[in-house]
């Protein structure tokens, strides 16, 4: 920070593609009451910063629309909800003793107090994140991490594609002994469920394609089902007696196919749409199985409670895929929407070329 005051950051003005985001230095933020500043270590990329920077997300009454996750995004936005860091100051009401530990952000903005609210926002969209030197938050959404054996590039992978794992496995109650479907299985998202139904001691059959197959077993699927054939009799062939759960970031023909795969009582899952959003299926499937589809976005303050604290004890271990400079965030981006990779991508603002 030195005595300038400013910080370097990557920001985008508009919607669009990987060269809309823009390096710029701009003030330190300052924390408000009941806030940290966070110098940002290692600050992990994800799916939702592609979309809010196309503005893929659309609105209720038009789904074409160009929107940010929950509506449209207010301009100059930093990006960037996954954020590792330490804690250099904070703001009146809160705690000086949190000055030098060592934090994750978690990123969502919720709609009440308490253990089961529900996430409105998201920092790097409704509220700057951490594609920069520098973020803030507010305290009561800084967990203290100094004491977990995972490096800060690995605890920055941990909020939104571990912390939406866990709320899909939470919201399905998946239990000990089920077997669960896991669809994009090679995905941040899609290794984070694997791993996490895995420690619960679900048997994992997961979906991925070509060359990621040994990779997703590594991680811990029993079973991987290849995308290129048919799905659904793979799946059938693997668990004749049909899955528990389906854990679903996919949706589009796997769903519509995929819902009698579920055994009675069966819950399928979804936390995203890569495949489509547009979804038919015979409600008879649903309603005579006493099955349900469930979704879910992202995590409650509870679930990410739980996820703290088996990073705590080191019982994920997350795949770092690539590592880049901040001001290689649009190559970086580029790199994510490729597709190539198994694991996380992250960057380093603490990197220099």
């Amino acid at each position: 920070m030195g005595d300038s005051g400013f910080m370097r950051a990557m920001q985008i003005t508009r919607h669009g593609g990987p060269e809309v985001i823009e390096p710029v230095e701009v003030a330190v933020p300052a924390p408000r009451a009941g806030e940290a500043l966070v110098k940002v270590s290692a600050v992990a990329l994800n799916n939702t910063d592609l979309w809010t920077r196309e503005g893929a997300y659309g609105h209720p009454g038009d789904p074409k629309a160009k929107s940010g996750w929950r509506g449209p995004i207010d301009f100059p936005r930093i990006q960037g909800a996954d954020v590792a860091g330490r804690i250099v100051s904070v703001g009146t009401g809160a705690e000086e003793s949190l000055v030098g530990r060592r934090v994750v952000v978690d990123p969502a903005i919720y709609d009440t107090e308490g253990p089961d609210a529900n996430p409105v926002g998201l920092m790097g969209s409704e509220r700057d994140g951490g594609y920069a030197e520098y973020v803030t938050a507010p305290v009561d959404r800084v967990h203290d991490m100094t004491e977990s054996p995972l490096t800060d590039e690995q605890l920055a992978t941990l909020p939104t594609a571990y912390g939406t794992a866990l709320g899909m496995i939470e919201r399905g109650r998946l239990r000990e002994g089920e077997t669960v479907l896991v669809s994009g299985a090679s995905g941040g998202v899609g290794v984070a469920l694997v791993q996490l139904a895995r420690a619960r001691g679900a048997r994992v059959l997961a979906i991925s394609s070509g060359s990621k197959l040994d990779a997703v077993r590594e991680a811990g699927a029993h079973e991987v089902v290849d995308r290129a054939k048919d799905v659904v009799e793979q799946v059938r062939a693997t668990a004749p007696e049909g899955v528990d759960v389906v854990l679903d970031v996919v949706a589009g023909v796997l769903l519509s196919e995929g819902l009698p795969l579920l055994r009675e009582a069966g819950r399928w899952v979804v936390a995203g749409a890569l495949d489509g959003y547009g979804v038919t299926f015979d409600v008879r499937r649903l309603y005579l199985h006493n099955a349900q589809v469930i979704g879910s976005a992202m995590h409650t303050p509870a679930h990410f409670d739980l996820l703290m604290d088996m990073a705590r004890r080191g019982e994920v271990q997350p795949v770092i895929a690539a590592t880049f400079r901040l001001d290689q965030a649009a190559r970086a981006q580029e790199e994510l929407s490729r597709r190539g990779h198994v694991g996380k991508i992250v960057l380093r603002p603490d990197m220099h070329s």
